[in-house]
């Protein structure tokens, strides 16, 4: 009977559907692929169809040249961050060396700008001491002697009066003797008589002392200079007293 007369049904045979299966499992195993590699220890399968799922599965070879390349690639990676980071801790650790280098040599230099300094104050002050001690002038122990070394010392501490205002007062008070004393006046009854060239008492000697002198009445420099400087505040100046002051 024609397959193309009306009415007629055009279902296949079993042995059209067992043909038409065969050939579809016969596609599905083309589709798997098995390699034995290694005597057969390692298989590599292809990717295959998962049944009834329609995917692709994989099998992961550590030595396959997929796997090689990626291992490599993420070694080279790790390289290249470590190299970084040993760079950046070398260059950290150059700069901290420079850095400890440029405060030392900053410190050696100010710490030798200092001694420097020091050593040029001792400098100038040995010197100024060494000029002083040479323009210091030697004083004969006589009475002229006195009288000069007075003087110089009045001038440094602004104590008016002359060497003849001191020479003449003087010798009306003591004749040049800095041993006199005076033990009959009303100040040797009181119980402080007048002592040395100028006849200075004992409060008025302590009252005018200069400091740089002898703490002695007697002394004919410090006698001088202590009266020189009460006559200058009660009188102006020792030049203008002309008796017992």
């Amino acid at each position: 009977m024609s397959a193309n007369t009306p009415g007629h049904s055009r279902g296949l045979k079993k042995t059209h559907k067992a043909a038409i299966a065969g050939v579809s499992v016969l596609g599905a195993a083309a589709l798997t692929l098995s390699l034995a590699t290694g005597g057969g220890a390692t298989t590599e399968t292809e990717p295959q169809a998962l049944s009834g799922t329609g995917r692709v599965a994989w099998a992961y070879d550590a030595n396959s040249p997929q796997a090689k390349a990626l291992a490599a690639g993420v070694s080279d990676q790790q390289s290249a961050i470590g190299l970084k980071a040993k760079q950046e801790a070398d260059a950290k650790l150059a700069a901290d060396t420079k850095a400890k280098a440029d405060a030392k040599v900053k410190a050696d230099a100010r710490a030798k700008a200092e001694a420097k300094v020091k050593a040029d104050k001792r400098a100038a002050e040995a010197a100024a001491a060494n000029r002083s001690v040479a323009r210091a002038p030697i004083f004969a122990n006589n009475l002229d002697g006195w009288i000069r070394e007075a003087l110089f010392i009045m001038d440094k501490h602004d104590i008016p009066g002359s060497y003849h205002g001191l020479h003449k007062n003087i010798m009306r008070e003591s004749s040049g003797n800095p041993r006199a004393i005076n033990n009959w006046d009303v100040n040797a009854v009181n119980g402080v008589p007048s002592k040395g060239l100028l006849q200075v008492i004992y409060p008025t000697f302590k009252a005018y002392h200069v400091p740089g002198t002898v703490f002695d009445q007697y002394d004919p420099v410090a006698n001088i200079v202590a009266a020189a400087n009460y006559a200058a505040d009660r009188y102006g100046s020792i030049d203008n007293v002309n008796s017992a002051y």
